[in-house]
């Protein structure tokens, strides 16, 4: 009874540290950028430059620079990759997408450099672009069929859909990617604080130690525990989860009062989680930095132009689409996030060293599975990487985990899942485990001695052979021919 209070008490700690710390800065502004480019960009712009028919040398290197630049961990990325792929982006160009944006954005291979070192921080950038480029490529294969069809649907509705891209959804739509960015990046003028206040609150201190013995939390294992900011953080997303829920899911019919409730404390809620609150003895201290200024001028620009250039309806389907995101994608990410936090209970730290201590098959799997149990967002993942390799973790399956780590967490692979089919799913994660085993073993091969060129002709082989069959299978299959695999379509 005692073990499983301890791996319910773990889950719902995981929990309420997830949707304190990462939810909002991060997921809220990702859902509302996939509704604008589901409603806001028409469906030939995206299939013009990420579609099934542009060609590979431009909608794959588009798909890794669109994803180099959002500095977001893989729970942010999978709507923004749903809003593409509904919006008429290839499966390929998609995949890429999701593959390449949390695994080695600019924050990532930054921050892997600077702990972790210069030398994993390329193979990983290097195996990532090759890797979430090949693995594109083989899903495209693999779903023709479906793309196909799917192709005709969006041929058929094209006619009705294209209108140029207007100047004021464009603004919109970058002032939203501005607010992400705004709010994940860690840079100085962001993080500084500015000015401060101190508010005479009694009893926060003591309400903060209350917390901690609440939920418990061990930084060295990258749990991170709730905050007193962080418990504010959660009622006020229960109150928008309340006040969304009233205005949001007949938002096509009217905005009611509810309507502006719920866009009123998400941006207030976004607000609170630019501060920083630090409890002490005679109160309260918020600490106003230039991330929060930064958040505000983000939210007041997007006022301005949603209400003085976007037409009434265009908002209301804005809003709708996003609401149809946050219905469809939050409770399979909650629900991931509690099994993963009750999954790192029973993960031990010894086992580390003994499963991958070696530059083996069975250490780089290892990683695999440490990245898929013991999911940590891009900004905790790294610290966690150099406690595994202080542990006695092999250099080699480092890298494993840090491929697999952002792609295969259970949360995310719940929800890629309800996007695109069980069987895409599946088929994704099967590449990225094995590609993510082979990127470990061959940089840990490097690690241990083996010259850089046998390496390189060897992965110049594999991704060669792959090529050549994909273009010999392309030559010999018409275009309309069905390949052996097929799941039926699933809007995103």
């Amino acid at each position: 009874m005692g073990l499983v209070m301890n791996l319910i008490q773990g889950g719902l700690g995981n929990l309420a540290a997830y949707l304190a710390a990462h939810v909002l800065l991060c997921l809220v502004p990702a859902f509302f950028i996939a509704g604008g480019m589901t409603t806001l960009i028409p469906k030939s712009a995206i299939t013009r430059l990420l579609g099934r028919s542009t060609p590979r040398f431009i909608s794959y290197p588009a798909a890794t620079l669109a994803g180099s630049v959002l500095a977001v961990c893989s729970c942010t990325i999978v709507p923004l990759f749903a809003g593409i792929y509904k919006r008429g982006a290839g499966l390929g160009p998609a995949i890429t997408f999701l593959f390449f944006a949390p695994a080695a954005n600019i924050l990532a291979l930054a921050y892997t450099g600077g702990v972790l070192g210069i030398d994993l921080a390329v193979a990983r950038l290097l195996l990532s672009l090759t890797f979430g480029v090949s693995i594109g490529l083989i899903m495209a294969l693999l779903f023709r069929r479906d793309e196909l069809a799917r192709e005709q649907e969006g041929d058929e509705a094209m006619g009705m859909d294209e209108q140029p891209m207007r100047r004021s959804s464009l603004l919109f739509l970058l002032l939203m990617v501005v607010l992400l960015l705004a709010g994940t990046l860690k840079l100085n003028f962001l993080t500084r604080s500015y000015a401060s206040l101190t508010l005479p609150i009694p009893g926060v201190d003591t309400f903060q130690g209350w917390l901690q013995s609440l939920v418990p939390f061990d930084p060295g294992k990258g749990e991170e525990g709730v905050s007193a900011q962080g418990s504010v953080l959660i009622a006020l997303l229960l109150l928008i989860a309340l006040t969304a829920w009233r205005g949001l899911r007949a938002i096509q019919e009217r905005m009611n009062a509810w309507t502006w409730a719920a866009l009123v404390l998400i941006a207030l809620t976004l607000l609170v989680a630019a501060v920083g609150m630090t409890p002490g003895p005679v109160g309260l201290t918020v600490q106003f930095t230039g991330k929060f200024v930064a958040v505000a001028l983000s939210l007041a620009l997007l006022v301005f132009v949603g209400t003085r250039y976007l037409a009434k309806q265009d908002l209301k389907d804005w809003l709708a689409e996003s609401w149809r995101f946050v219905r469809q994608i939050f409770p399979l990410l909650v629900t991931g996030v509690f099994v993963v936090g009750i999954i790192r209970q029973l993960v031990r730290p010894e086992w580390i060293e003994a499963l991958a201590g070696r530059n083996t098959l069975q250490g780089n799997l290892a990683g695999v599975a440490f990245g898929v149990f013991m999911y940590f967002p891009t900004l905790v993942e790294v610290p966690i990487a150099n406690m595994f390799l202080n542990l006695g973790m092999h250099r080699g399956p480092l890298l494993a985990y840090l491929m697999a780590d952002p792609e295969l967490s259970l949360q995310s692979i719940l929800v890629v899942s309800a996007i695109i089919g069980r069987l895409k799913t599946w088929t994704y994660v099967a590449w990225v485990a094995l590609f993510s085993t082979l990127a470990g073993l061959a940089y840990g091969a490097w690690y241990d001695g083996t010259s850089i060129w046998f390496i390189g002709m060897l992965l110049s082989l594999v991704v060669g052979s792959l090529a050549i069959g994909l273009g010999i299978v392309s030559r010999r299959r018409p275009a309309n021919a069905p390949f052996v695999l097929s799941d039926a379509h699933k809007g995103a």
